[in-house]
């Protein structure tokens, strides 16, 4: 029966983590494809944070720092 319990257990943080990474419900980002806007700007593919209520986690606050460019965040 332990056994059991600690394969459950291992199952469900291996599911939890794979769900994280994937830009679950909490943090994460995503790829957007290169676009061109409305003014004729062309925008070149790029990763944005998942939307949610905060502000605090984006790459561009202060204090956070983009894994992908290396350039720290200037906005408060």
């Amino acid at each position: 029966m332990k056994k059991l319990a600690l394969l459950f257990f291992a199952l469900s943080i291996a599911v939890s983590t794979t769900a994280l990474a994937k830009g679950g419900s909490k943090g994460g980002s995503h790829s957007v494809r290169g676009h061109t806007t409305k003014k004729g700007v062309y925008v070149q593919p790029h990763r944005k944070t998942n939307p949610d209520s905060s502000k605090s986690n984006n790459y561009s606050h202060k204090g956070n720092t983009n894994p992908n460019t290396g350039k720290e965040g200037t906005k408060d």
